[in-house]
């Protein structure tokens, strides 16, 4: 059995990045624990949330423990020492003890995305006995591809999940956050997501996949 950490910024960062890996994993019987580092609505004119209650409906769609919110800026979290985000990190590292975890590729445009990754890594420098074993980055539509390939950091996936058989629960889990949902052509649309999914399962020559980036791996 794995125990399984996914690291996000926002609540449906989780759903987008790995929603059907997520299901996979607690099909399989694996332990999967998200952590969300900022509020997700404070950085919005309107501030009432309801993304948390959507996070933990989502927790019980895709067969995941209750969410932990660290509760940090929206948007802001260049504004925040890395040091405080990273000890939230390894608190939650050190109860949970994953060997697995996922989170935001640092070439995303998003900024609470990059300190995200960053913190992530800082959280999990590779100490003598340490319990993280894989580190995996995903792909976030409308963050991952907006950014410029001039920047640098792009993201190109190296790891692929075979989710075939795991789409329907993303999309159950995404429509608990329909609000953030836009209408195609958006890249963060139903369609454009069902799409990806078979690009990238095109690849590597099946249907459907959620792909990663290599961030970290101990065999």
């Amino acid at each position: 059995m794995n125990k399984v950490l996914i690291i996000a910024a926002h609540q449906d960062d989780e759903v987008l990045g790995c929603g059907a890996t997520i299901a996979k994993h607690s099909k399989n019987g694996d332990k999967v624990q998200v952590i969300f580092i900022a509020d997700g609505f404070s950085s919005r004119d309107n501030t009432n949330n309801n993304r948390d209650n959507s996070a933990t409906q989502v927790a019980k769609i895709l067969g995941c423990k209750k969410p932990i919110f660290a509760n940090l800026p929206d948007n802001q979290l260049d504004s925040i020492p890395l040091l405080e985000i990273v000890k939230k990190i390894e608190i939650t590292i050190n109860d949970f003890l994953p060997n697995i975890i996922y989170t935001h590729h640092f070439g995303d445009l998003n900024i609470d995305h990059q300190i995200t990754h960053k913190a992530v890594m800082t959280a999990c420098r590779p100490q003598p006995n340490f319990c993280v074993k894989e580190i995996y980055s995903f792909e976030i539509l409308s963050a991952t591809h907006w950014q410029s390939p001039s920047m640098g950091n792009v993201f190109i996936p190296n790891y692929f999940i075979d989710i075939t058989g795991f789409m329907d629960k993303k999309i159950q889990a995404l429509q608990c956050y329909d609000a953030e949902i836009r209408e195609f052509p958006h890249a963060r649309s139903y369609q454009t997501i069902q799409s990806m999914a078979k690009f990238r399962g095109s690849l590597i020559g099946i249907e459907i996949a959620e792909a990663f980036c290599v961030e970290r791996l101990i065999k």
